[in-house]
């Protein structure tokens, strides 16, 4: 049972397969396999591109499962067609467009088991490729934000500094009374005098104003404070909203990409096991000798050549064949004075028609 499917897989004529030996059953049926399971390395590596895509096992299996078919098809198809020849470069030239198919096709098959099993290391690769992302990113959206942000900041700045610098000065007219009124310096008399009086009304005037510009300023800080808020809260939204983007580059060509970048040479070992797997039924059939099916094969293609261009003899026979009797009884029938006379009739009634048409409209135009 498994050996006449696997017959079945090689694309081999079942009838004429069934009449060789044991030993070219056999062989068809060895090729026949390698086709089956080629089809189900293709399956299983389609699955896990797609669900790389789709990220849906249904839907990864289901178109995994039409690309495996389709794999099967070609190599069927493939090594079906291959004839043997007589001439060994013969055979070489009709098979070299199916290689060239084959390395294709091996290509397109390798790659997503690549990506399977170097996962771990593609992974860390993507991660740090995200973490490159993530500060480029942050950097890049800062710089929208940074100059409104350092004008907020210096504005703030800006007003602290008016405070303290008034602090400062009603902090030294503070000390200039008190040293009046100690004696330590200004006019050097002890007690509240009238220049004590006059200093003590100058600082309380700029105590006052220090009041008043605090009140101001803390105001104006309080805007900018909350305006520096709403900044980096829209700072923050944007970073949140581009951050799923970078999190989510873990498709298909993130990952080859990624391949990509790691050492190519156990890449390669595997891209090689494949392409061997996929041109070996080419291989082995070019590489084997003629064998009982191909003599039947070749047989059966003569004979239907043989009656084809028999028939197409006979058919050219009989055509002409035609064509010399129909001029016969042409020439026969020129002959004949009675099929004269009623073609003459005929000739000379059409004649009349057209004479007596033609003078009716020459009258009517007249």
């Amino acid at each position: 049972m498994l050996k006449r499917f696997f017959i079945l897989c090689s694309g081999a004529d079942k009838e004429l397969i069934a009449q060789s030996s044991n030993g070219e059953q056999n062989k068809y049926a060895g090729i026949g396999g390698t086709i089956f399971f080629t089809a189900m390395m293709a399956t299983i590596a389609a699955s896990y591109a797609l669900y790389t895509v789709f990220d849906n096992y249904y839907t990864a299996i289901f178109f995994g499962l039409i690309w495996g078919l389709l794999i099967f098809n070609l190599d069927r198809f493939i090594v079906a067609t291959i004839k043997k020849k007589d001439q060994r470069y013969k055979e070489v030239l009709q098979a070299l467009p199916r290689l060239v198919l084959a390395v294709i096709i091996a290509i397109v098959i390798s790659k997503p088991l690549e990506l399977k099993i170097f996962e771990k290391e593609i992974d860390r690769v993507l991660l740090e490729e995200k973490n490159d992302y993530t500060l480029a990113n942050k950097e890049q959206i800062a710089t929208q934000y940074s100059p409104e942000l350092t004008t907020i900041d210096s504005g703030i700045s800006n007003l602290k500094k008016e405070i303290q610098e008034k602090e400062t000065e009603v902090n030294a007219l503070y000390l200039t009374y008190i040293a009046e009124a100690e004696g330590t310096s200004g006019t050097k008399k002890l007690g509240k005098g009238p220049v004590y009086k006059e200093k003590r009304e100058k600082h309380d005037a700029a105590q006052a104003e220090l009041m008043a510009l605090k009140k101001i300023n803390t105001e104006k800080i309080a805007l900018l404070e909350k305006e520096k808020l709403a900044l980096t809260e829209r700072f923050e939204e944007q970073l949140s909203t581009s951050q799923p983007i970078i999190d989510n580059f873990d498709g298909l060509m993130a990952r080859i990409n990624a391949l990509d970048k790691l050492p190519w040479l156990p890449s390669f070992f595997i891209f090689l096991l494949f392409l061997a797997i996929e041109t070996a039924p080419i291989l082995s059939k070019l590489m084997s000798p003629k064998g009982e099916y191909d003599y039947r094969l070749e047989t059966q293609e003569e004979e239907i050549k043989s009656w084809t261009k028999q028939q197409k003899t006979q058919r050219d026979i009989v055509v002409e064949t035609d064509h010399i009797i129909n001029d016969k009884v042409y020439q026969d029938m020129a002959e004949e004075e009675e099929l004269y006379a009623y073609k003459k009739k005929v000739a000379r009634e059409l004649m009349q028609k057209q004479q007596d048409a033609f003078y009716k409209r020459q009258t009517d135009i007249l």
